[in-house]
């Protein structure tokens, strides 16, 4: 078991989307002063490069209902096994995407390590879509569904197990922009959805302190997901998916501090920031501050 020990994993992958760019996420994460951020707060940093991947155009698209599928597929069974072998090892997995299809990988890995971890995902989507309800067949749209055993079975079976979340410990909070039938999927499952206009009713810290104990109820901790396109475009313009009336930069911030103080932090990905639509590195400096909060970072 190593303590204190964050091993960052870069996946640049845009495989999952249409938007070019986010493969330079892990890049501009990076170069925002990750490693040293974290290093100053008593962390002791792995960082294990990048997974290999494709660029698209180096692939044909053979089913547009579920773009790249066999190249999404790839890199999400090798990012399971260093996902997992990192949480057998003890060492917390930070995840730089990247599009949010890698979290398709990232929850196997967690399931395959025997774990059983509660899931705070942070987005402004619901990423419920599957094959029948898909409008885009973009990948990135589809993990949490993946996760929760409904989809492309290419997908659903990585990890060699169907489901690999809890559903009664799962929790978005931040969504604004869902499809109609990814609404009804979402509403006939266990997951907890807070929307803009939960967190508008009743603030982000009672969100955040309801999420973190749905998601740790009977569960070894929290892996926690969080898309910068979360954030309002004003705060975070590098995303490729941008919808008006996001969350605050302070909002997030507290979210990330509340989570930092549950102790209950286990994994972690951050995904979606796309240099190519940024404003001099602007969200990817945010995600800089982000990582630093939940681990442990403070005002005072």
């Amino acid at each position: 078991m190593q303590k204190n020990v964050i091993r960052i994993i870069g996946v640049p992958i845009d495989l999952g989307a249409d938007r070019r760019g986010v493969d330079m996420g892990p890049s501009a994460i990076r170069y925002a002063g990750l490693n040293v951020r974290l290093k100053r707060l008593g962390w002791k940093v792995e960082d294990s490069g990048n997974l290999e991947v494709p660029v698209p155009e180096s692939r044909e698209i053979r089913d547009k209902r579920l773009k790249y599928l066999d190249e999404i597929v790839t890199i999400n069974e090798r990012l399971h096994i260093v996902v997992s072998e990192a949480i057998k090892e003890g060492v917390i997995p930070l995840i730089l995407g990247g599009d949010h299809s890698l979290a398709i990988g990232t929850l196997s890995g967690l399931a395959l390590s025997g774990k059983t971890l509660g899931v705070i995902w942070f987005d402004t989507h619901g990423d419920y879509n599957s094959l029948d309800t898909t409008e885009s067949g973009n990948i990135h749209g589809m993990p949490l569904a993946v996760a929760n055993g409904i989809g492309a079975s290419e997908l659903t079976s990585i990890g060699g197990m169907k489901k690999k979340l809890q559903e009664e410990n799962t929790v978005i909070i931040g969504a604004r922009e869902m499809d109609p039938q990814e609404k009804e999927m979402l509403r006939q499952s266990k997951i907890t959805v807070f929307t803009m206009r939960d967190i508008d009713q009743k603030g982000m810290m009672e969100v955040v302190k309801e999420g973190i104990e749905i998601a740790s109820r009977g569960t070894d901790g929290i892996h926690v997901s969080f898309d910068l396109d979360v954030i309002d475009p004003e705060e975070a313009p590098g995303v490729g998916t941008p919808v008006p009336g996001g969350i605050t930069y302070r909002e997030a911030h507290l979210a990330m501090e509340l989570l930092a103080d549950s102790g209950r932090i286990a994994s972690m990905d951050v995904v979606e920031v796309n240099p190519i639509l940024d404003n001099h590195n602007k969200t990817a400096k945010l995600a800089v501050g982000l990582i630093s909060s939940a681990f442990g970072e403070r005002i005072f």
